[in-house]
């Protein structure tokens, strides 16, 4: 069908599953019990602990009744620590108790965690000793007492105690509907402090089930988990995903680029999701160009913008199909998404067609009216896959979610006469440069192409004359020097000249959210106390 206007609708197949997590689980141990479903990837293979489907379903069991003999039905329990086996089972034993879980960036230090404990009013907080210098237990010991509604913490390292703790309880397990909520998911704060997207059970399997589908996982494939649980990402696109294909499933505690590509050889890894931070680091790793990777069938990417020339190089490199996800924590999280099968332009150029069930439209933000085809406006996005809103926080989920039911997402998009997007930005990073409106992707795209560009940000400054002028934070390739004459012919040769950088930063990291997007507003934040020195 050839649309009239920016406004497409996602094919009804495969139906939606009004199921539970736990019925998910539930139906994986029942028809595929002595299946490999989950296997710690850690650096040491010795190490690596292992559970079947049966096994997995019943010590999700067992979490279950722990918990239900420690909270009711309906009450926040927080989980921080990092992509531990005991995470996927918290994920799962939760949802059957008929907890809402309430995700925690191990990364958070103690005002972030203590905020995030009052917000989501938690009752309780599973928690590791700490990680990578983080002393986890010590912060939470030290903020309890601010509160007061946190009255149980638990430690992981006394994990075996907990789940034996319900083993005697007589306390039955809730009836949960597919509708309830099951999750409180913080936004990756890109724009500022974040706001917890209230997610329901069957926002997230299915969501998790039609990506996993999309991304052409099949039952049984092997898939290595890379991204962090604490985000959709990690806990739904592949725990969830994994889940719903049966698949067995390698958990990275945190990623790194050397373990992914020992683990995808070790475990013939059919499948992984990545950030494109995550694909570049794996792709400039010394022994990349040595691993086996030729298991490796289906890789998404998404989170943030996806380079042209990474999608292209990954296709040709590794022959696997590439996928591209885009949506937002607030949408369970994916709401348009390519095939397997678009072309290669497709896939490098557009984010695809609306997931199923879903819809998407273009708004012009100035009229608020239902976009041209071709013209940029904000993607909006209605559908199951939609949050209930952000957790007590009424005005912020009326600013977010129209009376039609209308997610709006901030970001900027054209969609064309087959539903595909384009993405051109977010509508706070937009630069108005003189009156005329310059979008960041542009560039970045153009720039990442340049050999000596390992990444880049290209973010609008305060200019008196201009009102924003064009800058571009670049980290260098490796091994490569950063010539700023070079770079600004290069772009003058490709794009008008108001759209040409005029100010050039070398960076050696990216600040990033906990889901690998750069923080562009820290960008500016450092930038403004004079932490940058221009080229």
């Amino acid at each position: 069908m050839v649309l009239t206007e920016s406004y497409a609708r996602g094919t009804l197949e495969p139906a939606i599953r009004d199921i539970t997590l736990g019925a998910l689980l539930d139906w994986a141990a029942q028809t595929t019990p002595d299946r490999t479903a989950l296997i710690a990837g850690v650096t040491d293979p010795a190490a690596r602990r292992q559970w079947t489907y049966r096994e997995l379903q019943a010590e999700s069991l067992r979490a279950a009744r722990a918990l239900r003999a420690r909270f009711q039905p309906g009450e926040r329990v927080a989980i921080w620590a990092p992509n531990i086996p005991e995470w996927v089972i918290m994920e799962f034993g939760a949802a059957m108790a008929g907890l809402v879980l309430v995700t925690v960036n191990p990364g958070f230090r103690s005002a972030e965690v203590e905020y995030v404990l009052k917000q989501s009013r938690s009752a309780g907080i599973f928690v590791v000793p700490g990680f990578r210098g983080n002393p986890m237990v010590d912060t939470v010991q030290e903020l309890a007492p601010r509160c007061p509604e946190l009255r149980e913490i638990v430690r992981f390292d006394q994990w075996e105690a907990f789940l034996a703790s319900g083993d005697g309880s007589t306390l039955e397990l809730p009836r949960v509907q597919s509708t309830d909520p099951v999750m409180i998911q913080y936004t990756s704060g890109t724009t500022g402090f974040p706001k917890g997207a209230l997610l329901t059970h069957r926002g997230l399997v299915n969501n998790g089930a039609h990506t996993a589908d999309r991304m052409g996982i099949a039952d049984g494939d092997v898939q290595i988990t890379t991204m962090p649980l604490f985000h959709t990402g990690g806990c739904v696109l592949c725990v969830l995903g994994a889940v719903s294909k049966r698949a067995t499933q390698v958990l990275l505690e945190a990623f790194d680029p050397g373990l992914v590509l020992e683990l995808i050889a070790t475990y013939r890894g059919n499948a992984m999701l990545g950030v494109p931070t995550m694909l570049i680091a794996m792709m400039e790793h010394p022994s990349y160009p040595s691993t086996d990777l030729s298991s490796v069938k289906a890789i998404c990417s998404g989170g943030s913008t996806v380079p042209a020339s990474l999608v292209t190089r990954l296709e040709q490199t590794l022959g696997a199909q590439f996928t591209i996800v885009f949506g937002q924590t607030e949408c369970s999280p994916v709401a348009s998404m390519t095939h397997t099968t678009d072309t290669l332009a497709d896939k490098a150029g557009t984010i695809g067609p609306p997931m199923p069930h879903a819809e998407v439209k273009i708004v012009d933000p100035a009229t608020g009216k239902t976009a041209a085809l071709g013209q940029i406006g904000e993607y909006c996005t209605r559908g199951y896959h939609v949050m209930l809103g952000y957790f007590e926080m009424p005005e912020a989920t009326a600013a977010a979610i129209d009376a039609e039911g209308w997610l709006h997402s901030g970001d900027l998009c054209a969609m064309d006469a087959r539903g595909y997007c384009t993405v051109e930005g977010r509508l706070k990073d937009m630069i108005i440069r003189g009156g005329e409106n310059v979008y960041p992707r542009e560039l970045e795209e153009l720039l990442f192409q340049h050999p000596k560009v390992g990444e880049v940000a290209v973010v609008g400054l305060p200019d008196d004359k201009w009102g924003e002028e064009v800058a571009a934070f670049i980290r260098p390739a490796p091994g490569a020097v950063i010539d700023k004459s070079e770079l600004f012919n290069y772009m003058r040769e490709h794009l008008a000249p108001h759209k040409t950088p005029r100010q050039w930063f070398v960076v050696e990291a990216f600040p990033l959210t906990g889901s690998g997007k750069i923080q562009k507003y820290k960008l500016r934040e450092q930038w403004s106390k004079g932490g940058f020195i221009a080229l």
